[in-house]
């Protein structure tokens, strides 16, 4: 791609628009609405639902759609995108995880966790023996391989052999950093789920997300006195440590804990917006958008300082040790006192599509 007036056709992946939303959907979203900007770059999205494409991408004329064949994923890999490919006489072809055996383009391909491989504790064994050989098998026969954070970029080259992973990393949508009348979005919030002066911890429920360790926190530290929690998410995997904590707890403690799910992004953005202090306890991530997210929304965070979120150096001295429940209830403590008006400027610099994109292209030549 070193002739910037060359015609270059690339097709992606994009099944996981056919299913329910997810971070891959935000990641291919958001870095090809930047991507299709360029006009030398004719890019093909593929999927069953062409129509949920067409409302996110537009049209213009470096933009196709194709529609695959099946819903089955074995035939959409064996038989659907290969044809596909030919077809169109693409030149690269993008993924996520894994990749067509049959192979007639050079492939991208973006692996973005192999957390399963560094904390095999919190997976299935199923899961850790299928994918260990998928994703490797997919890293080699991937010309260009990318990830998200430079966590991920290291467990990549160490676990797969590999010296050449290029970070594109995933970025916070603008609208969090739009301004807006704080007093107005709490008394919102307040009338729509009941809960004023919050905590907020958004992310999926699994175990490694510590959802259990905040709740200790939040219990032994006394924080329910004054403030509520809020956990938004949907259940994944079981989390009996959770459980076993929540059940433990005294009436007092415990109506000040909210769980909710299925939450819309307007929703979302709302609660966002309303909390009085974001926390992000995970023990293993790939990235870890949310504290990025409330920090652009002018919200106080304290978060984690394992694996992607090392990364996080602007969030400092409000980083703790998820594992160290003393550890996190100091920070949670400072975090209200820290200013995030210089945090704001790092995240906006470091986190947008934009540099993710130019990235992306700088792996092609």
């Amino acid at each position: 791609m070193s002739n910037t007036n060359k015609i270059t056709r690339i097709f992606v992946d994009c099944h996981v628009f056919d299913g329910t939303f997810q971070g891959t959907t935000t990641y291919i979203k958001g870095i090809y609405q930047e991507l299709v900007k360029h006009k030398n770059l004719h890019i093909y999205f593929a999927a069953e639902n062409i129509t949920a494409l067409q409302q996110i991408f537009g049209q213009a004329d470096n933009i196709h759609y194709l529609k695959f064949a099946s819903h089955n994923k074995f035939y959409r890999l064996l038989f659907d995108i290969p044809k596909l490919i030919r077809d169109n006489k693409i030149e690269y072809a993008h993924f996520q995880y894994v990749v067509p055996p049959i192979k007639y383009c050079k492939y991208i391909n973006t692996l973005h966790d192999v957390l399963f491989m560094e904390y095999p504790q919190y997976f299935p064994l199923s899961y850790r023996i299928k994918n260990k050989l998928l994703f490797k098998l997919s890293a080699k026969m991937s010309d260009v391989v990318l990830t998200v954070s430079h966590y991920s970029k290291e467990q990549i080259e160490k676990h797969f052999k590999l010296n050449n992973v290029t970070i594109t990393p995933n970025a916070v949508d603008p609208v969090f950093f739009e301004p807006f009348d704080k007093q107005a979005v709490q008394q919102e919030v307040k009338a729509i789920f009941g809960v004023e002066n919050y905590w907020l911890f958004v992310s999926r429920w699994e175990p490694r997300k510590n959802h259990h360790g905040l709740l200790k926190a939040f219990a032994e530290g006394g924080f329910y006195k004054d403030q509520y929690l809020v956990f938004v998410g949907d259940k994944a995997l079981p989390n009996p440590e959770f459980d076993t904590i929540y059940n433990a707890l005294p009436p007092e403690v415990k109506q000040k804990v909210v769980m909710l799910s299925q939450i819309n992004f307007d929703k979302l953005l709302l609660l966002v917006r309303g909390a009085a202090l974001s926390v992000y306890p995970s023990v293993a991530e790939g990235f870890g958008i949310p504290p990025l997210e409330a920090a652009g929304a002018g919200v106080p965070v304290a978060c984690s300082k394992t694996t992607a979120m090392s990364d996080f150096a602007f969030f400092d001295p409000t980083l703790f040790d998820p594992f160290d429940t003393q550890d996190m209830v100091k920070k949670i403590q400072l975090a209200p006192q820290t200013s995030v008006d210089q945090i704001k400027i790092k995240i906006k610099e470091q986190y947008n599509w934009e540099v993710s994109a130019q990235n992306f292209i700088a792996a092609l030549a």
